[in-house]
């Protein structure tokens, strides 16, 4: 199930007297939601909520409720919720209006508007296609600023829902069968037509219209579409005036059904019309048998050839077999088996089965077919079509190739445009000045994909070179050229469906990560990886203090924090100026874990409790603290917490102190002159910095300066060392003049040593 959403079923039947809806059709009604999901300012695809909807077959209307609510009563400002909406498959958007990568097309979505203000909108659709569509959501552009997780902050929740009513008994319209229907200007006539594979042409008719208030023909005003309305490409309509028309597609979509509607522009008139339908055959390929062993023995020759290739046996992949017309003369089209292999999520590989290498002629059109189901519509689909121009010589003549959904163009030549009866195809083309084009599809439509190539000549006769041999490369990828030098790809889910998208990073932008118009220079990556790194030698100072004052288990601490600091910001850089001594999340979670370990020792160190105490608490705090970071390592508790225990140790233990001696502690006003306000003020200022004012643009100074002001404030917060230490623990009694001492022990107890004379003492 995608999530957790309601569906509803409603039978209603509808007469025409009583609705106004068409009497010889029934409707249902279907209800379907999803949950509301918290939306995200664009900075990438990762922040676009997306959520997938299906709209059966013979769905007449589908109606969209989009609500926007705000999830705290404060003021947030005035923002648009941007809306996408796509067929098929995810919307490609681009809000920042960044360059795609080269040979990289994309099909725009409906893109809808929503201000916060408004909380709904609707949006109605007649005739939808059937299958899954897409929602996409987010809001404005991000301003980069970094919001810490934790605190308070405006938030949109988004919620869509859809409504659909849907036919269960429409009218089969039947090859060369005449049916009679009727039109009222608010009761279309609703019917459906299959188109079977191989299909090279389409015609429906509409013949006797004959309009029931009146026995004249000849003015029945008819509108006639055939297919269903996709947002990227509307039905065909042909506007009928006398008692006859008809619409003819060529190239229409294969194996599927399509819708056929009837509407009459007459007023208060209801029409009688009879309607037929025709379709022609004549481009199948000839028959492979019965038998499937020869499939299989293609494949284990196709799996020898690679192997081969792939261990050095082959000398170059161009060194393909000798060419031969595959076609028969009855033939208009050859059909070419395809190899498909999965081989990861999002990673596809569609193959010849009789190699690489594919035949094509000057007269007959190659036919491959790819086969796209709606989990892989979350990638990128490549196309790579080469030219082996190995002992070939083709002049001026190209290949020319057409790469479309749901049918294939069967005619190729340099005037016909790459586009069949209801949908756009993509050209590609090769010749000797060019041997290789490429194509890539972002977010490709679940469909069956045609390839279709042929040789053209400039010439009526294409000489000696009638034959020539391509290498068509066709996959499904999960990112455009896994995203450069300076992006990631990464994998994205929405329920059950996996879709990936490029994260870029150093100001690049774009679906490939390929827009440099913001890109950061090498000498600004440097700059910042050096004042990330090198601001942690602050520590250095409190290091120091903290050994001059015998607070070694604090220091190392520091050292800890310094160390793992240092090298987290090096390996956490954008651009190439990296350098990763281990895993990035070991070292982000040891970076985390001694910056909060390095507050929680200074405030207890600060509170002056007993050894034993201090350092029961610096143990069980360590623990704690790395239970919470591995369960949240960015939460705002995991900070907070330890800092506000240790504030409470603190001051109980000053209280104690201040109430025993009835004197402020500590007593010393240079202390607080001195040490205590200046380390509160470097501490108070650097949570400022933290919190409020680091944005991606200027974090690499903001960061720095906040490592600068956490180890100055320690320097002035560590208390000085305690002239009378506790006789407990390692530390009582180290200086650099000590004497070893060696005590006999008898049983457990020290013999006592006393300067003056040994006293003996009796018990009875």
């Amino acid at each position: 199930m995608d999530g957790v959403f309601l569906r509803v079923l409603f039978v209603v039947v509808l007469t025409a007297w009583a609705s106004g809806d068409d009497g010889e059709v029934t409707f249902v009604s279907e209800l379907s939601s999803k949950p509301a999901q918290k939306l995200s300012k664009y900075s990438w695809y990762g922040n676009v909520r997306l959520q997938r909807f299906y709209i059966p077959e013979e769905t007449a209307i589908a109606r969209w409720l989009f609500s926007v609510t705000k999830s705290q009563n404060f003021y947030c400002g005035q923002h648009n919720v941007t809306i996408h909406i796509r067929w098929g498959s995810p919307p490609v958007v681009n809000p920042i209006g960044a360059v795609f990568p080269n040979a990289t097309l994309w099909s725009p979505s409906l893109l809808l508007t929503l201000p916060v203000t408004t909380q709904s909108s609707s949006f109605n659709l007649s005739n939808p296609a059937p299958g899954y569509w897409f929602v996409a959501a987010h809001l404005p552009e991000d301003d980069g600023r970094i919001q810490q997780k934790g605190f308070p902050s405006c938030s949109y929740l988004f919620q869509p829902q859809l409504s659909i009513r849907r036919e269960v008994d429409t009218p089969v319209l039947q090859q060369n069968t005449y049916l009679t229907q009727t039109a009222a200007p608010n009761r279309p006539a609703r019917l459906k037509l299959y188109v079977p594979q191989f299909a090279s042409s389409l015609s429906v008719t509409v013949a006797e219209c004959l309009s029931a208030e009146t026995t004249e023909s000849g003015k029945c005003l008819l509108v006639l579409k055939l297919g269903s309305a996709s947002l990227q490409q509307e039905p065909v309509t042909v506007n009928c005036t006398g008692t006859s028309c008809s619409a003819a597609l060529s190239n229409p979509p294969w194996d599927t059904w399509v819708r056929v509607l009837v509407e009459s522009d007459q007023v208060n008139r209801t029409v009688t019309f009879s309607i037929i339908s025709n379709y022609t055959v004549g481009c199948k390929p000839p028959s492979v048998g019965f038998e499937a062993d020869n499939d299989f023995n293609q494949l284990h020759n196709y799996s020898s050839s690679t192997n081969s290739t792939v261990m050095g046996n082959s000398s170059s992949a161009a060194e393909s077999p000798p060419l031969k017309s595959p076609l028969v003369e009855s033939a208009c089209v050859w059909s070419i088996p395809v190899l498909y292999e999965e081989a990861d999520v999002l990673s596809l590989r569609f193959t010849p089965a009789n190699g690489p290498n594919v035949s094509v002629t000057n007269t007959h059109a190659t036919l491959l077919t790819y086969p796209l189901h709606t989990q892989a519509t979350g990638g990128t689909l490549n196309l790579q079509l080469t030219l082996n121009t190995t002992n070939i010589t083709i002049g001026n003549s190209s290949v020319v190739a057409c790469f479309s959904p749901w049918a294939p163009v069967l005619e190729l030549n340099h005037s016909q445009a790459c586009r069949t009866a209801l949908f756009e195809g993509y050209s590609v083309a090769v010749n000797t000045s060019v041997p290789k084009d490429v194509l890539r599809l972002p977010f490709p439509t679940s469909a069956t994909w045609y390839l279709t190539m042929q040789l053209i000549c400039n010439s009526s006769d294409c000489g000696n070179t009638s034959l020539v041999s391509v290498v068509p490369e066709v996959s499904v990828s999960g990112c455009v050229e896994d995203c450069g030098t300076y992006g990631e790809c990464r994998l994205l889910r929405s329920y059950t469906y996996l879709y990936s998208a490029c994260v870029c990073k150093a100001g690049w932008n774009g679906w490939g990560c390929t827009d440099g118009s913001t890109a950061q220079s090498y000498g600004r990556q440097l700059t910042a990886t050096l004042l990330l790194t090198l601001s942690n030698l602050f520590f250095l100072p409190a290091i120091a203090v903290a050994i001059k004052c015998w607070y070694i288990t604090e220091a190392s601490v520091y050292i800890f924090t310094m160390f793992f600091s240092t090298f987290y910001h090096a390996c956490d850089q954008p651009g190439v100026a990296v350098m990763c001594i281990m895993d990035y999340d070991a070292l982000q979670y040891c970076d985390f874990l001694g910056s909060t370990c390095s507050i929680w020792v200074t405030i207890l160190c600060m509170a002056r409790i007993k050894d034993i105490f201090k350092y029961t608490l610096f143990m069980l705090g360590a623990l704690l603290i790395a239970m919470s970071m591995q369960l949240d390592r960015k939460g705002l508790w995991n900070l907070l917490g330890p800092v506000l225990c240790a504030l409470m140790f603190m001051i109980i233990a000053w209280t104690y102190r201040g109430v025993r001696r009835r004197h402020c502690y500590p007593p010393s006003w240079r202390r607080w002159a001195f040490h205590l306000i200046p380390g509160i003020l470097c501490a108070l200022i650097g949570v400022c910095l933290y919190i409020f004012a680091e944005t991606e643009d200027n974090y690499y100074y903001t960061h720095s300066l906040w490592h600068i002001l956490v180890a100055t404030c320690v320097v002035f917060l560590l208390p000085p060392m305690e002239k009378e230490r506790e006789a407990c623990g390692w530390s009582r009694g180290w200086n650099l003049s000590w004497t070893w001492k060696w005590r006999p022990r008898v049983c457990g107890y020290t013999l006592c040593e006393s300067s003056s004379k040994d006293e003996l003492y009796t018990v009875t």
